[in-house]
């Protein structure tokens, strides 16, 4: 089968005909490319060079392929719902899950610390990944390319493109450290690109994001909050602000958002949060069938044990206090009469029949404790407990007793873990931006190393592109 250096070089190889063939039909052969594509950087001379195609000629074709990147980032790479998503390899790999599934599967080489170079999770992210990005790539050059587009359609498709590459290479970074930062779908440039430090990686990504910003509708152009807007870029510009400890820029953005309470009312009752209709969400992907429901749902919900795949540990189980309402309202106990497992229940509807939520990658809560934090290393200490006791007082707690700036960053740090467990990977980032990753996986980790706050890069990479050596140290 011929290869093709990208989801985007397969994709308008038929877009001269597009006109001709149904919208639902051509989707069908986008998501089929997208799986035919084993790496982002194989390559071979491709039929035609991206250029002005004609899916960009109409508004509706044009917005089918940019909802079709957020699809296959619902379906597959580090932002899917299913166990080789980062929600529930990380939770393995660092002390929110404990694993009991089947050894040979992916998820148990994450909780037992043990990601070889040649692990094939780890080469599906990055290839999901930069699948995703090459995606995100080709909408921002049609769309920059077409004249017939209208202006506001064009800007807010380039605004959800820059957002979506900055979005996954940020995670990415955050990952595999050095990486490269993909703005093309030139392949005879991209099958020699090189590596970038991680702070470069975060450079681009709020370069694209301030972009995105002035591109980016302010109000949500879908009712349902999935395709995201300037109020989504700015708060994923917040968190890319605090991970670079650029405090008084992070708490401003994360600000602009907090502030807009007409269209971000705070939702207060948990067990409304994660329900699709959230007015806390920011930012969300729709289910994969349209009676469906999350695909974290189906990866963590379990009815008897011993669990199929894996169930919240006992580190995390033990941290909750007594009257934090997030234990009874986000988890669930099974038990077998002798032995009582929990499972994250955020999402609660597994079945079909009625879609009642979608899987949110963007909440407010999340802003409260990323300018709680940014508050507190600027010197707010007042106004950093504030924002943190909006989120203790919503669990049922009381206000924090923190007095100390380091007290009060250990309170937030520990008011993270319980707010976002199994969301994303909060827990492994957060311990790697506390310094903390060690001092907390040494002792609950029996196979833990340092090194291993950085994974591997896969080597079937470093054979097809040798600018992206050297590998990472200690694989």
């Amino acid at each position: 089968m011929k290869k093709y250096n990208s989801t985007s070089d397969f994709y308008f190889s038929f877009f001269s005909a597009w006109k001709k063939i149904k919208l639902s039909f051509v989707l069908m052969l986008f998501a089929l490319a997208i799986l035919s594509c084993d790496n982002f950087v194989e390559v071979d001379l491709p039929n035609s060079q991206l250029t002005a195609s004609t899916v960009f000629e109409e508004k509706t074709t044009a917005n089918a392929a940019m909802t079709q990147v957020y699809s296959k980032m619902r379906d597959a790479g580090l932002f899917t719902g299913y166990s080789t998503g980062i929600s529930n390899l990380l939770g393995n790999y660092t002390d929110e899950l404990k694993f009991y599934g089947n050894t040979q599967e992916g998820p148990a080489n994450f909780y037992n610390n043990v990601i070889l170079p040649s692990n094939t999770s780890i080469k599906s992210l990055w290839n999901n990944s930069y699948n995703q990005i090459y995606g995100a790539n080709a909408v921002l050059e049609g769309v920059t390319a077409s004249v017939a587009l209208s202006e506001f359609d064009r800007n807010q498709l380039k605004g959800e493109a820059l957002f979506t590459r900055a979005f996954i290479h940020f995670y990415l970074a955050g990952l595999f450290g050095n990486i490269p930062y993909v703005t093309t779908t030139n392949y005879q440039l991209n099958k020699s690109i090189s590596k970038e430090p991680s702070k470069e990686i975060y450079h681009h990504c709020i370069e694209d994001l301030k972009l995105a910003i002035q591109y980016l509708s302010a109000s949500y152009v879908t009712p349902d909050r999935t395709r995201p807007n300037k109020y989504a870029a700015k708060a994923l510009l917040s968190k890319i602000l605090l991970y670079t400890e650029q405090w008084a820029e992070a708490s401003n953005e994360a600000s602009a958002v907090l502030n807009n309470t007409a269209l971000y009312p705070f939702e207060g009752n948990l067990s409304k949060i994660f329900l699709k209709g959230s007015t806390s969400t920011i930012w969300q992907f729709s289910s994969n069938t349209p009676a469906g429901n999350t695909l974290e749902a189906q990866t963590f919900i379990f009815t008897a044990g011993p669990p199929p795949l894996s169930a919240l540990s006992e580190t995390l189980m033990g941290s909750f206090q007594p009257m934090d309402q997030r234990k009874t309202a986000w988890t669930t106990a099974v038990s077998n009469g002798i032995i009582t497992w929990y499972y994250p229940s955020k999402y609660k509807n597994k079945g079909n029949g009625s879609s009642t939520e979608f899987s949110i990658l963007l909440r407010l809560s999340e802003l409260y404790l990323i300018r709680a934090e940014a508050r507190t290393h600027n010197g707010d200490l007042t106004g950093g407990k504030e924002d943190l006791n909006k989120i203790r007082n919503t669990a049922g707690l009381t206000n924090t007793t923190a007095i100390s700036k380091q007290e009060i960053l250990q309170a937030i740090l520990k008011e993270r873990q319980l707010e976002f467990f199994t969301e994303f990977g909060h827990r492994f980032f957060d311990l790697k931006r506390f310094d903390a990753i060690d001092s907390v996986l040494l002792g609950s980790k029996p196979q833990w190393d340092s090194f291993k706050a950085i994974l591997p890069i896969p080597e079937s990479e470093l054979i097809l592109n040798t600018n992206l050596n050297p590998q990472n140290t200690g694989y």
